[in-house]
């Protein structure tokens, strides 16, 4: 197996929520695990929360996430997800699903650099980065 590196994003209450809705827009199947499985560990009042969730494209993409048990305090503040490539089709439909249910700080337009770059908060919250590849300086 190759390594890889897979974002991990802390929610509340609402991780299985959040992962519903990003399936929607990468498509793949999603798996998860809530606290009851695994009683021993938690708190039985949080016992249908998400203790792990995975997303899994046909594209490649892995996305997992979970719920922070009050116990460990406040989940931990999502960075930012950068999503880049040279299938504008393909992107802009992920951009178009995610900004739509938050709020666009950055247009996804032409950038300085030549590319196309957007920045959007989607609605759990999240920070996302869009960078579509533009044409190569040789053509």
């Amino acid at each position: 197996m190759t390594t890889q590196l897979n974002p991990y994003l802390s929610f509340r209450d609402n991780a299985k929520q959040a992962m519903e809705f990003y399936q929607s827009v990468f498509g793949g199947e999603v798996t998860s695990s809530t606290f009851a499985e695994f009683p021993e560990q938690m708190d039985a009042a949080e016992n249908d929360k998400i203790m792990h969730s995975t997303l899994t494209s046909s594209r490649g993409l892995v996305l997992m996430a979970a719920d922070t048990p009050r116990s460990m305090g406040e989940p931990s503040p999502n960075g930012s997800l950068s999503v880049s490539g040279e299938d504008e089709t393909e992107l802009r439909g992920y951009w178009d699903k995610l900004s739509a249910s938050g709020t666009v700080s950055m247009p996804l337009e032409k950038a300085p650099w030549g590319d196309s770059f957007g920045m959007c908060v989607d609605g759990f919250g999240v920070r996302w980065m869009f960078n579509i590849a533009g044409e190569s300086a040789s053509e």
